[in-house]
C-alpha cells in the first residue's frame, strides 16, 4: 500500500497559502504528521534552492565583476595608448603646420613678386627691342656718312684734279 505523498510544488503552494492566510503554524489541525513532516521537507528544499541560487548569483556577480575588472584595465591601456599615439602625432601636426603657414606666406609673397618680373621682362624685351632698333638705325646712319664722306672725299678729289689741271693748263 502506498501513500500518495504531495509534490513539493504543491506543498508549497499550501505552505504559501497558509503564510498569506496567516496561519503560520505547522501544528494546524488540518494538517497530519505526515503532511508536517512534508511541509518542513519542502521548506527545506526551498530553502536550500534559495541558498543555492544565491550562492550562483554571487558567483556570477563576481564574474561579473572580475569580467569588469579587466574591461577597465583594458579602457585604461587603450586610454594610455591613445594619449601616447596623440602625444607623438601632435609635435608633428604642430611642425607641419608651421611650416605649411611659412609656404602659404612666401606664397604671398611670390605672387606680386612674380608679376613684378613679369612686369619688368616685357619692360626689359621692349627696351632691349628699342636699343637693338635705334643700334640698327645707328648703323644705317654711320653707314650712310660713310657713303657721304666717301662720296664728298671722291668728288673733293675730283674737283681737286680737275683744279690741279686748270692750274696746270695757266702754268703751260
Amino acid at each position: 500500500m502506498s501513500i500518495e505523498q504531495p509534490q513539493p510544488s504543491q506543498n508549497l503552494n499550501q505552505l504559501m497559502l497558509q503564510q498569506s492566510s496567516g496561519n503560520l503554524s505547522f501544528s494546524s489541525s488540518n494538517l497530519s504528521k505526515d503532511d508536517e513532516e512534508m511541509s518542513r521537507s519542502a521548506l527545506t528544499t526551498f530553502r536550500a534552492k534559495e541558498e543555492e541560487i544565491e550562492k550562483k548569483k554571487l558567483e556570477v556577480r563576481e564574474k561579473v565583476q572580475a569580467h569588469l575588472g579587466r574591461v577597465e584595465e583594458e579602457t585604461k591601456r587603450l586610454a594610455t595608448i591613445r594619449e601616447e599615439l596623440e602625444a607623438l602625432a601632435d609635435p608633428m601636426r604642430k611642425e607641419v603646420a608651421v611650416v605649411r603657414k611659412k609656404i602659404d606666406s612666401v606664397n604671398k609673397e611670390l605672387k606680386p613678386l612674380g608679376h613684378t618680373c613679369q612686369k619688368k621682362e616685357r619692360e626689359y624685351k621692349e627696351a632691349l627691342e628699342a636699343f637693338n632698333e635705334k643700334n640698327k638705325e645707328k648703323v644705317q646712319l654711320i653707314t650712310k656718312l660713310m657713303e657721304l664722306v666717301g662720296e664728298s672725299e671722291k668728288l673733293r678729289m675730283k674737283k681737286l684734279e680737275e683744279l690741279s689741271k686748270s692750274i696746270d693748263s695757266i702754268q703751260n
